[in-house]
């Protein structure tokens, strides 16, 4: 099969389309012919040497996230059959024409959805999922602050607090502004030109928000903690801007009642990911087929681009999910 990889960390151009052998699938495995796969940030990470190793775990090849055809099933799956259209997350091996998935990461794609929209599902809605309401407790009478809110999974997290009845504030740079709005976001946030604490001081008579999703990490942590009302939620999801050099108000976290999490799918224990998956398709997988959610795609590259869509990636100017099409 053709499939992506790279023989030493560096930068997109060590990216390479390569002959690789077939997946072999174990029994609680599918195989899948890939028709789409997601971009991630961490599959740049993993490029430029940031987790010390060349792979994900589970596969020498990079790449999360796919959308396919079952072409192959283990004895121990259970629910899905050769020939039915599935998207997930994988231990690596995306970026090639056949991976293997566990099949309790695996979901049916919705009706109506190609492989590319598929592919823009799993790993941002079931992460904002995870954020925003397994452990943010959003509700249809909180409010909500959501950074990076033009990104894969913070268009996701505005999508899922919309249809939640949240009222949204949300980051991100002003030519993406409308973007944004037209994605569910109430008041949206000149990052670059605005202060986020100020407005929402000013925008909730000093209240606060009740959640705060962040991707952007320390220089953000101040100003996040000043934004949280009373019993307020911060979810750390990401650390952009890095996690070095934070200052904490710890009066305020604690007459305030504020709560702290963090989370990280890619480095929990596997029934810790089933779980995640298993929330999130029963909570809204069939929200897609009737199009209250949508994938928001942003550019779209064959497999042998790869290096393009990482560089893509890096200039930060998408808006949703960058997406890998096999021929």
């Amino acid at each position: 099969m053709k499939a992506i990889d790279f023989s030493e960390f560096g930068d997109a151009d060590v990216l390479t389309l390569v002959d690789a052998p077939d997946p072999v699938p174990r029994a609680t495995d599918l195989l899948v012919k890939v028709y789409a796969a997601g971009v991630n940030r961490a599959d740049l990470l993993l490029r430029t040497g940031h987790y010390g190793r060349p792979d994900f775990g589970d596969s020498h090849l990079v790449g999360l996230e796919i959308a396919g055809e079952v072409v192959a099933t283990g004895a121990d799956v259970v629910g899905f059959k050769v020939g039915d259209r599935v998207m997930g997350i994988t231990g690596g091996g995306a970026y090639a024409e056949l991976a293997r998935i566990d099949f309790r990461m695996a979901m049916p794609v919705p009706d109506g959805l190609d492989y590319v929209h598929a592919a823009a599902i799993p790993e941002v809605f079931v992460t904002a999922h995870e954020a925003l309401i397994n452990l943010g407790r959003l509700q249809a009478s909180d409010s909500v602050l959501i950074h990076a809110a033009a990104g894969g999974v913070g268009s996701a997290a505005v999508q899922l607090a919309r249809a939640t009845g949240a009222r949204i504030f949300a980051t991100t740079e002003a030519e993406k502004a409308e973007r944004v709005r037209a994605l569910g976001a109430d008041v949206v946030i000149d990052y670059k030109n605005e202060d986020f604490a100020e407005v929402i001081e000013k925008a909730t008579d000093g209240a606060g928000v009740n959640v705060i999703v962040d991707f952007v990490g320390a220089p953000y942590f101040a100003r996040n903690i000043q934004s949280l009302g009373y019993g307020g939620r911060l979810v750390q999801v990401g650390l952009l801007a890095g996690g070095k050099g934070a200052t904490i108000d710890l009066e305020r976290v604690l007459y305030r009642h504020l709560q702290i999490l963090g989370t990280v799918m890619k480095s929990r224990e596997q029934p810790v990911k089933h779980g995640m998956v298993a929330r999130f398709r029963d909570f809204w997988l069939g929200h897609f087929a009737g199009g209250h959610l949508v994938p928001v795609i942003d550019s779209v590259f064959p497999l042998s681009g790869a290096a393009d869509a990482h560089r893509r990636m890096e200039t930060n100017d998408s808006v949703g999910k960058i997406i890998l099409k096999t021929d």
